[in-house]
């Protein structure tokens, strides 16, 4: 014989909405267990304080005896000023105060001439490049030539001159120190060798070149229109190592 069920009072029909239901309260009831906040409480001391009693007390009532304010002073007498009229005695006598500068119908008295004034002559050190002089200084031995033989001469006794005092420094031998030298050198107004400078890949060799330079001898000054003046020149030193 078939047991037939009734399909309303199944227990199991619900079953999965009952699990969903109970699972949700169980959450909440976590949820709300790991929220809930405790506050430690402190013993609270509760005073009552009559104020009747403070305020029926009489207050006394304190004296201070303030001694008078002075009396006002008294009002200033009226000062009476003597106003005296004195009469000018004395005259004064107005000054006028010409004017020094001249117009055109003053006459110079005093006249200068040309003649009374002293010009005195200035010596200013005048400067000419060595390509354009009229007369290039002269090298001691190149007196007695033309100009063109006495600018072979002298270019011709600078270069004998620089090998003639030429001394390799031994501290650049031993670093190895070489290369070229520009020197630059006046030739002043009274034949001295002046205002000499060097540039150099070395400071041994600046110093070397500056002294050849500087044993030069007295020269006769070069001249513009018959005047002495001071002439630049320069001249390379080439510092060479042989092996």
């Amino acid at each position: 014989m078939q047991v037939k069920k009734n399909p309303e009072v199944d227990v199991s029909r619900n079953s999965s909405l009952y699990f969903a239901i109970g699972l949700n309260l169980m959450l909440l009831s976590t949820y709300l267990l790991f929220e809930h906040k405790t506050y430690k409480t402190e013993d609270l001391v509760v005073e009552k304080l009559n104020i009747d009693d403070y305020i029926d007390e009489d207050i006394e009532i304190i004296n201070i005896n303030t001694p008078p304010p002075p009396p006002p002073p008294p009002p200033l007498a009226a000062i009476t000023e003597d106003i005296k009229v004195v009469e000018d005695i004395v005259e004064i006598e107005e000054t006028i105060i010409e004017s020094s500068e001249t117009n055109q119908t003053d006459i110079i008295a005093d006249i200068v001439k040309v003649e009374d004034v002293d010009v005195e002559e200035v010596d200013e050190d005048i400067e000419v490049p060595f390509s354009v002089i009229e007369n290039i200084p002269v090298f001691p031995g190149c007196e007695n030539m033309d100009k063109e033989e006495q600018l072979a001469c002298f270019k011709k006794s600078i270069n004998n001159h620089v090998r003639k005092n030429f001394n390799y420094p031994e501290e650049a031998l031993e670093l190895g120190r070489y290369g070229k030298v520009f020197v630059l050198f006046v030739i002043d107004n009274t034949g001295h060798v002046a205002k000499i400078k060097s540039r150099g890949p070395d400071k041994l060799l600046e110093e070397e070149a500056e002294r050849i330079i500087g044993l030069l001898p007295q020269m006769i000054p070069g001249k513009q229109r018959g005047r002495p003046v001071n002439v630049p020149y320069s001249i390379p030193i080439n510092f060479v190592l042989k092996n």
